[in-house]
């Protein structure tokens, strides 16, 4: 398969190295404005440059695109790759505002295109063992679930010409660019618990938020650098979050599900607590092959050191549906969900008052 990146900024180079280790996906090409940056990115992973992402897919004509572009910078990119009827998959979040997704599923359903999201913690060995766990009811009554991300950013990365910490293209801060995989991977892993979830219904109902600027630039830094949370979950269950690129020097990130019946915590790869009221013969084997894990998949404090083989996984997946002519199990309905409750927790934050979670108004269309 044929593949494309548009967008040439430091995420790129993430995707480049995790669709080389896909066999059968060739990196043909990639676009940014900058000649010397593009030049620079092609030599480095033999693909072809284009400053115009129009002609370069006219010319190279790809099976499928990564969109590694900006956040408020998605959806041009993926409507561009969609009007081609080329699929797309494209990095998290899949824009800064629900309204935009929606737009991007509706035209990717009506042109019969694959829309994919990166999240790459689905894909994440211990994290996933944890949401397997909350699919057989193993937590019993769920009561609590929570992610940490108690991460630093420097002055640099806010600094001027940067797009991070922008409104108009960073759509947040340390919860919408940062945290964001934290609430994907918690309303993900309780919605396993929820079966009669519609497609596209989000597992959180409503949120209580706060958000400050406590370690940056306040007059010069758009969004929060500092955010805490408190979730509803439809099921009852209750959840927290804490968001932050202000924590110097950066903490590990940390998981933490549990109920009646068993409590599971991840800190970053490690599985910490593994612990159920009923025991089966495979607890031994997931405690030994994660809990004395010390890796890290990065960003703690160096936003680019980061793993991408759950990268990989998130890509095969979403090119296995593709060849199988399905819907992607992370397609843009998953992908909306972590960006509804980041926007609800930003309503919520600006009123002092609690915010429904928005859901999609119309059911998706097969392909």
């Amino acid at each position: 398969m044929r593949a494309a990146i548009i967008g040439i900024g430091a995420i790129a180079r993430l995707h480049a190295r995790a669709l080389a280790d896909i066999p059968g996906v060739e990196l043909v090409a990639a676009t940014c404005r900058t000649e010397e940056k593009g030049r620079a990115f092609a030599a480095e992973f033999g693909c072809q440059w284009y400053a115009d992402t129009a002609r370069m897919l006219r010319r190279e004509k790809p099976d499928f695109v990564t969109v590694a572009t900006p956040s408020g910078a998605h959806l041009s990119a993926v409507l561009a790759a969609i009007r081609r009827g080329v699929h797309v998959i494209c990095e998290k979040p899949l824009e800064i505002a629900v309204k935009r997704i929606d737009r991007m599923i509706a035209v990717a359903d009506k042109a019969g295109v694959h829309l994919g999201a990166i999240f790459p913690q689905r894909f994440n060995p211990v994290v996933h063992a944890v949401h397997e766990a909350a699919a057989a009811g193993r937590f019993g009554t769920l009561a609590m679930a929570a992610s940490y991300v108690p991460w630093w950013r420097d002055d640099a990365y806010y600094g001027p010409g940067r797009w991070q910490g922008t409104k108009a293209l960073d759509g947040g801060g340390a919860l919408m660019n940062q945290s964001i995989h934290g609430v994907d991977a918690l309303q993900w892993i309780v919605s396993a618990t929820m079966p009669g979830l519609a497609p596209g219904e989000n597992s959180v109902e409503s949120v209580i938020a706060m958000t400050a600027v406590r370690s940056h630039d306040a007059e010069r830094l758009e969004v929060e650098d500092t955010c805490v949370g408190i979730l509803r979950f439809k099921n009852g269950c209750l959840g927290q979050l804490l968001a932050a690129t202000s924590l110097f020097p950066g903490q590990l990130r940390r998981l933490l599900v549990g109920g009646r019946d068993g409590t599971a915590e991840v800190v970053e790869e490690q599985l910490t607590c593994w612990r159920f009221r009923s025991e089966t013969p495979d607890d031994a084997a997931i405690q030994e092959r994660f809990g004395g894990s010390s890796g890290t998949s990065g960003g703690a404090s160096d936003p680019m050191a980061i793993n991408y083989a759950c990268h990989t996984r998130n890509f095969e997946s979403f090119l296995d549906a593709v060849r199988a002519g399905r819907r992607p199990t992370l397609d843009g309905l998953e992908g909306r969900k972590a960006v509804a409750i980041v926007e609800a927790c930003y309503r919520s934050a600006r009123t002092g008052r609690p915010a429904k979670v928005d859901d999609p108004k119309s059911p998706p269309h097969g392909h």
